[in-house]
């Protein structure tokens, strides 16, 4: 008995793992078990879960794929991996027969661990196949019969009834529309999802989605049925809005595949033999939202029960399908629900709801009134200095929902086809008391699933935390916009690549920002140049081109290849990175880019009357030269990666020119740079600008330009997101902490301290004396200088990722202490489980604890200049056998680790 003990006690300090390891997360291209994808070779991954072991890696895999759930038994294979000897546990690419459009695979894995201890088969998994050529769209692109007011342009209807013979098996909806659709069987919605098909480049890419119907069909008679908005198609958006910027036409596409129990198939289309009609929603615009006649119902429209003998036919429509492709970014859905903090009567005599929280998407409210009686709600984000509804910030978006009342008892109503920006609704017409119970705000967002979370001792950072998160919710409306309540709405490419790796912490956004870049790609002009937002509504021919705008075709392909290890998006995008660099470079006279506008360092520190030079001006051209040497040098990591060495080679030698000349033009032989401002100091550095002797003395001039401004930052769009870690990097931790603490104009906290809930477009957005910016650029949802998120994230609690081992397979743990936080806290789900760094100071020590997933390594690197002094659960970490030490770095023991979690602890140090 002795003997067994003691064998078991130094399997666990040895660090190997005694306890079986279980295979879950199964994911087919990102998704869990998706309905519809056209990649004919989809890629599979998968999480190991091995509780509290520690050093837990995979060894070896094998991974079966088949029809049906005969699989477990080894039956109706289509592939089968054998045991293939390998750590890889993401993007496993299929490689057996080939798929057919529209059919149902199953799959599961099992595992070996690094003992030779094989896992169980996994729960199987499943993936569907989406219409995977135009021929396999049986469906007819069909219009409203009727004549269409050309004013109001109410939702039409579509309807069909059918006939199902058989018992029923299984069935998937395959629709799209040109607008946007809300559909219906047998009286029941179809999906849970929002602003459907999404928006894409329309001319060029199309969406459709893949829905499992199965449970809303029923052996003998049937109706289908479908509601259309105008949406981004032909809806009025843009700047001076105007419609129909894709088309005129409001379309449907639908296509209903039935699998009956004895494998014969039946397929419903939309056809000539559809009906058509208006409903309830009279009038649906994203900028000015929707008018709801209740009085205009039809009834059970989408049941076999009515009678559609007054309804319209329909105009079938030769559109094409070859632009249609399956979605892979996650729907719009709703998710948090408010009630209201406060209902007042402002001194205008306005009734106002507030909700206590600036969010995107609309409210229901509840009514019983009159036939005819008509409420109106408008939408504000802020309150004047007096007290009053405010609107002014929204341009022409007059983002009013109208209802009208039917007046059969209590009512509930909820627009369709729009969306709104706001904390804040004044009511008009509503029949009686405002009562707290009648209305709730609905949060509306692309579904990404939640990965990561911050906090730490400062409560204002907690808040400011907050503030990231819901400026990303509500603007990840399918697209990245830049702003949800103006308008405006666009997919601006800036503020997208700045916030791109803050995003990534917060929220999976790997199929997010791999569609969107898809139309990054799609809307490129010929010569390279990209379009200041994408999709691209705003330039008919050429344009674009800003730097650190257009950059987002390089930046975010990189920054999604660290976060999530996936060398496809590089693949998908590597062209259009490519094209970008090279429109660069032909802008160029002798390696130097000082040519084009550009909207340079955007919403910098600025003052109305500069006589004393105070503001922080920095020339747009240098800004461009340190964007195009940052591009080339993303595109020669890219194609290190991809193995081009030929392009590789041929960026390598352009870099070096593009920082010679930068050196030429900007910089004086001691180091000065032309533009003394602390964006033009953070982009050298950040970018790799200035040769080594330069840099450090570049690093103290940033920080005397910070102390010339009594510690306050003065960067843009473009500076900001590096200034902290360009801080950090040169030893200057301690500024970039009074840089975040501080909470006077301008700094990131100012917004907190005045009562904000998102991030603010203006460092001011409100002043001191509770008056606003200028309302035509003054959004307070707009998520850019939340890129500090990244920082906090990276540095305070100190997750980070290797370059070589991208996607988190090797993990960074290398917290900063400074900012007189006494504890942060950071955790973050990768695709291989989660990652944890919690840390605080207690006791005059330093308590560090650290969870690495399996499949995984680390290096963690301890605030600490001697290793004896660092211990692990209570021991001296140089006696932990499954604790290897590295080489250290200035101010920190550096240990290598497995998986695991471990609980740290040393003496406090200075903070930096």
């Amino acid at each position: 008995m002795k003997k067994f003990v003691f064998l078991i006690l130094a399997q666990l300090v040895a660090g190997i793992c005694v306890a079986q390891v279980k295979v879950g997360g199964l994911l087919t291209e990102n998704q869990v078990n998706p309905l519809s994808i056209d990649a004919t070779a989809p890629r599979f991954s998968w999480v190991l879960q091995a509780g509290d072991a520690r050093n837990v890696m995979q060894s070896a895999y094998e991974l079966k794929v088949s029809t049906n759930t005969h699989l477990t038994k080894g039956m109706h294979l289509v592939w089968t991996t054998g045991k293939v000897i390998s750590d890889s546990s993401v993007y496993i690419t299929y490689k057996g027969q080939p798929l057919n459009s529209g059919q149902k695979y199953f799959w599961q894995v099992r595992v070996w661990d690094n003992s030779g201890k094989a896992s169980q088969w996994s729960v199987p998994a499943t993936f569907q196949m989406g219409l995977l050529t135009p021929s396999a769209w049986k469906a007819k692109w069909i219009t409203p019969g009727y004549v269409e007011d050309s004013v109001m342009r109410p939702s039409p209807l579509f309807r069909k009834t059918f006939s199902l013979t058989k018992k029923i098996f299984s069935a998937t909806a395959y629709i799209t529309a040109h607008g946007l659709y809300e559909a219906q069987i047998n009286g029941h919605r179809v999906g849970d999802a929002f602003l459907t098909p999404g928006w894409t480049s329309y001319n060029k890419r199309l969406q459709y989605q893949a829905y499992d119907v199965t449970p809303l069909l029923q052996q003998g008679e049937n109706a289908i049925g479908a509601e259309l908005g105008n949406g981004w198609y032909r809806g009025y958006f843009g700047y001076d809005p105007k419609p129909n910027l894709y088309g005129k036409d409001i379309s449907l596409l639908c296509q209903l595949e039935v699998i009956y129990t004895d494998g014969t198939r039946e397929t419903i289309v939309s056809d000539g033999s559809w009906k058509s009609s208006t409903g309830p929603v009279r009038y649906a615009e994203i900028y000015y939202g929707a008018t709801i006649d209740n009085r205009m119902q039809q009834k059970n429209w989408s049941t076999t029960a009515f009678n559609d003998k007054a309804w319209y036919g329909v105009t079938v429509k030769d559109f094409p399908k070859d632009k249609l492709v399956a979605t892979v970014n996650e729907p719009v859905r709703k998710h948090e629900t408010f009630k209201p903090v406060k209902i007042f009567t402002t001194p205008k005599g306005e009734k106002v709801i507030d909700f206590g929280q600036n969010l995107v998407g609309w409210v229901q409210m509840k009514v019983s009134g009159h036939e005819g009686d008509k409420i109106t709600l408008s939408h504000a984000e802020v309150i004047d200095k007096a007290g009053n509804f405010y609107t002014e910030n929204l341009r022409t978006a007059k983002s009013e929902d109208v209802y009208i009342l039917k007046g059969d008892g209590e009512e509930t109503f909820e627009p369709q086809f729009t969306w709104q920006g706001f904390r804040y609704i004044k009511v008009e017409g509503y029949p009686g008391d405002l009562k707290p119970e009648n209305f709730t705000a609905i949060a509306l967002y692309s579904d990404m699933k939640p990965t990561g979370t911050f906090s730490c001792s400062n409560l204002q950072i907690n808040q400011l935390q907050h503030n990231i998160q819901w400026g990303q919710k509500g603007n990840f409306l399918d697209i990245p916009t830049d702003c949800p309540q103006r308008d405006e709405r666009l997919g601006w490419t800036g503020d997208a690549q700045v916030f791109s790796r803050t995003a990534s912490y917060n929220m999976n956004v790997h199929n997010f920002f791999a569609k969107w870049l898809k139309d990054v790609a799609a809307d490129q002009y010929p010569n390279g140049s990209v379009p200041h937002v994408i999709p691209n509504v705003l330039e008919s021919s050429g344009g674009g081109g800003s730097t650190g705008w257009a950059d987002v075709s390089t930046i975010i392909p990189w920054n999604m290849y660290l976060a999530y290890g996936d060398k496809k998006i590089l693949e998908d995008q590597y062209n259009s990175m490519k094209a970008w660099v090279n429109y660069m470079q032909q802008q160029s006279t002798n390696d130097l880019w000082n040519t084009g506008p550009h909207f340079g360092d955007w919403l910098f520190y600025s003052l109305n009357d500069d006589t004393d030079g105070s503001s922080a001006i920095t020339n747009k051209y240098l800004i461009a030269q340190c964007f195009f040497a940052h591009s080339t040098q993303l595109l020669i990591n890219t194609a290190k990666v991809l193995g081009k060495k030929e392009d590789e080679d041929y960026y390598t030698a352009l870099l070096a020119k593009t920082k010679a000349a930068y050196l030429k033009e900007y910089v004086t032989p001691n180091g000065l740079i032309s533009s003394d401002t602390q964006t033009a100091y953070v982009l050298a550095l950040q970018f790799d600008m200035l040769p080594e002797n330069l840099r450090q003395q570049a690093a103290a001039r940033l920080v005397k330009n910070i102390s010339r401004y009594n510690m306050h930052l003065t960067t843009g769009f473009l500076g900001t997101p590096y200034l902290c870690g360009v801080l950090s990097r040169f030893g200057y931790a301690r500024v970039a902490y009074r840089l975040l603490l501080q909470d006077t104009y301008p700094s990131w906290l100012y917004p907190v301290t005045m009562g904000a809930t998102t991030i603010w477009e203006r460092w001011d957005g409100i002043r001191p004396d509770g008056s606003f910016e200028t309302p035509s650029m003054n959004s307070y949802n707009h998520y850019a200088y939340g890129a500090i998120g990244d920082w906090m994230y990276r540095v305070i609690a100190g997750i980070d990722t290797k370059e070589d081992a991208p996607g988190y397979k090797h993990i960074v743990i290398k917290p900063t202490i400074g900012g007189s936080l006494q504890y942060a806290s950071a955790d973050y789900d990768t695709n291989y489980g989660k990652v944890s760094s919690h840390w605080k100071l207690e006791n005059s020590n330093l308590l560090l604890d650290v969870e690495i997933p399996a499949n995984t390594t680390a290096t963690v690197y301890i605030p600490a200049d001697n290793i004896n002094a660092v211990f692990e659960s209570d021991k001296p970490v140089t006696k932990a056998k499954d604790i290897k030490t590295t080489d250290p770095i200035h101010g920190y023991v550096a240990l290598n680790i497995g998986s695991g979690i471990y609980h740290f602890k040393t003496a406090t140090i200075p903070e930096k």
